[in-house]
């Protein structure tokens, strides 16, 4: 779109100050004043995407419908959006260069020298311009990883620098930093800031808008002080304080008048008034719950909660449509024993068993399962959560004692879960598995179609193994019936105990899809039941 306006996120002194939610809440509020936005994300790394990296090293791998493997901020942004993101979304350094190299074996650069300028900063422009040329938006917001001063990120900065230059009035550079306050001294300290932009001005590029992350109160004088060190108008520099909630940075951003600014700016007109009802009445749930849950989640990367964020946050916007606070446990399924299952279990609500590859851990999350339906407590299983459930049962109420995943046992006697057969021939890692939206269609009557009012879905799915339909007629006679069905492929998606309280394995991953305006309904069905409890 000729008309489309970009804005850059930059980060300076510090990492995980929150580009994402500051990207993701102005997206929002543009959104609301009628915007057609957009966000995508630069990650510096030479991965190709995310989708090989252990979940230690960078969170989850957040999926889109399209299939893509990309970072954990797409999540964000698809949350406060409720729009989907697609693979064009996410551009790492790896697959920059991977388009370059690829142009360059062709002959598309007619033997030149190939160079980081012009070619590596051409091929990122053209990726950040595809959006608005391609997809029509009117605003791209394209958040850049790392900090200024990163050697990975130079060259998105150099582009950045270039395209300001290229078009006139229509790129805008919001740099967010660090103000830290000294205990010692009882002060909030400027200088990092200063050095921060000054980075920023030795690459060529002056920040337009500066956020300012403290955990305390930015006074007027700090404002002024910083605006001058740094060529920036005084209202033009923003506080961000330390909110409760992610979602309330948005309302935050509001008064301090982000949004106003950057249209101005951008020289274009708000179509309405941001219409934030919804969001405000979102918080006020969220914020006033009547009552309170317990629920475990069962999983190997518990030491690192964004590993499982999309789950979390999936129960933030369930615990608010059931008007209550969840509280969320997470377990280590390493450390999930018979010996301990009794005190680590017993005062849940409901247990989910988390999504994973691998065998460590799985022998915690099938007792988890086994103590879920046993109990009569709510149970959600998520991709490799539904196969343990499917593993749990086989063994403990089908009698096939050795049952279990090819994945884990490739000699047992029992593959209840089994390699797709597309899958075999596969050497590689990288986006190999099945990924992205597939359909489903729901059995009637049962919890799955009641929770979805549907009687056909579409789920985003990241896995290699299914459910073996050579034993399905065993499960249905047993009473683990299926109750969701790939139409193309005759895959089973969902299964579910009818004579349980709640009882549900879903093979895909439902967390993608929750939103704070579409809480996902088999989250907000799980808590209800929960509640119950």
């Amino acid at each position: 779109m000729a008309n489309t306006r970009y804005i850059f996120v930059t980060g300076g002194v510090t990492s995980s100050l929150g580009k994402g939610i500051i990207s993701a809440s102005l997206a929002k509020l543009l959104q609301a004043g009628g915007h057609n936005v957009t966000i995508q994300k630069l990650d510096p790394y030479l991965n190709i995407d995310p989708g090989t990296l252990n979940p230690y090293e960078h969170g989850e791998c957040y999926v889109t419908n399209d299939g893509a493997e990309t970072d954990l901020d797409l999540g964000h942004y698809e949350r406060f959006l409720n729009i989907p993101t697609s693979q064009a979304n996410n551009i790492t350094t790896g697959r920059i260069y991977q388009n370059v190299i690829n142009k360059e074996r062709r002959g598309d650069f007619l033997g030149k020298t190939v160079q980081v300028i012009p070619h590596i900063t051409d091929e990122i422009k053209r990726c950040v311009k595809l959006l608005g040329t391609k997809h029509k938006f009117d605003i791209v917001i394209t958040e850049i990883g790392g900090t200024v001063g990163d050697i990975e990120s130079l060259p998105y900065i150099e582009a950045v620098r270039q395209l300001k230059w290229e078009m006139p009035g229509r790129v805008l550079v919001i740099h967010l930093t660090l103000v830290p306050y000294l205990s010692a001294t009882g002060e909030l300290k400027t200088k990092p800031t200063q050095h921060s932009v000054k980075m920023l001005l030795e690459a060529g590029v002056q920040p337009d808008i500066l956020v300012l992350r403290a955990e305390k109160r930015i006074t007027n004088d700090i404002k002024k002080k910083v605006a001058l060190f740094c060529n920036v108008e005084i209202d033009s520099v923003i506080e961000s304080r330390d909110v409760s909630t992610i979602y309330e940075v948005p309302i935050l951003m509001h008064e301090e008048k982000l949004d106003e600014i950057v249209l101005r700016k951008l020289k274009i007109q708000a179509k309405q008034k941001p219409q934030l009802k919804p969001w405000q009445d979102f918080l006020k749930k969220l914020k006033n719950p009547k009552k309170q849950v317990n629920i475990g989640l069962v999983g190997k990367y518990v030491e690192l909660a964004d590993a499982y964020k999309s789950i979390i946050e999936s129960f933030i916007h369930a615990g608010s449509v059931n008007e209550c606070k969840v509280n969320v446990t997470l377990i280590h399924s390493e450390t999930l024993t018979e010996s301990v299952m009794l005190e680590k279990l017993s005062k849940l609500n409901g247990i989910v068993v988390a999504p994973g590859f691998g065998h460590r851990g799985i022998d915690g999350k099938i007792l988890a399962v086994k103590y879920a339906r046993e109990n009569n407590i709510p149970f959600l299983g998520i991709c490799l959560g539904m196969q343990c459930a499917v593993i749990e049962f086989a063994r403990n109420v089908l009698g096939f004692t050795d049952a279990h995943s090819t994945e884990m046992s490739r000699t047992t006697e029992h593959p209840v879960i089994d390699l797709m057969e597309e899958q075999k021939d596969i050497t590689e890692k990288g986006g190999t598995m099945r990924l992205g939206a597939y359909p489903c269609n729901l059995i009637k009557g049962t919890k799955a179609q009641k929770a979805y009012q549907k009687s056909s879905i579409q789920e985003r799915h990241r896995h290699r193994y299914e459910f073996n339909n050579a034993y399905l007629q065993d499960f249905q006679k047993a009473g683990m019936i299926v109750s969701g069905i790939n139409p193309d492929m005759n895959l089973v998606e969902i299964v579910e105990i009818p004579t349980h309280k709640w009882f549900v394995g879903v093979q895909f991953h439902p967390e993608y899809r929750s939103t704070v305006e579409s809480p996902h309904p088999l989250f907000v069905e799980f808590i209800k039941a929960a509640l119950s409890k």
